[in-house]
């Protein structure tokens, strides 16, 4: 079982990733709403992956993606926007991300 640690700041989102990816029964999700927080819980225990939302209060998804670098090394990263910005792709991209996605549409395509 592959273990995640899934960060948004719209709780609503984060619930539903949650569940659709557990029921798959591949997953664990652990969820925060800050990537303060998703900090933190990277500092207690080891994850297979991130997930993350771009815009966020205080600690951007680039932010946090450079944070995680540079403390779990290459630990797979998945950043979620909710509008494709060229220059955040690039930015994404130069700074190592794994997958980088539009939020929005069907949760089977978008977590798949």
């Amino acid at each position: 079982m592959f273990s995640l640690l899934y960060i948004d700041d719209e709780p609503g989102l984060l619930e539903l990733g949650q569940l659709f990816l557990e029921r798959t029964g591949e997953f664990t999700v652990t969820t925060t709403l800050s990537a303060e927080a998703g900090l933190a819980c990277l500092a207690q225990r080891d994850f297979d992956a991130v997930i993350s939302d771009y815009q966020m209060p205080g600690m951007d998804g680039i932010s946090l993606l450079k944070n995680v670098r540079k403390s779990h090394g290459n630990i797979p990263f998945v950043l979620f926007t909710g509008r494709g910005r060229e220059e955040v792709v690039i930015e994404a991209i130069n700074n190592g991300v794994d997958f980088y996605l539009q939020k929005g549409g069907d949760p089977k395509a978008q977590f798949a």
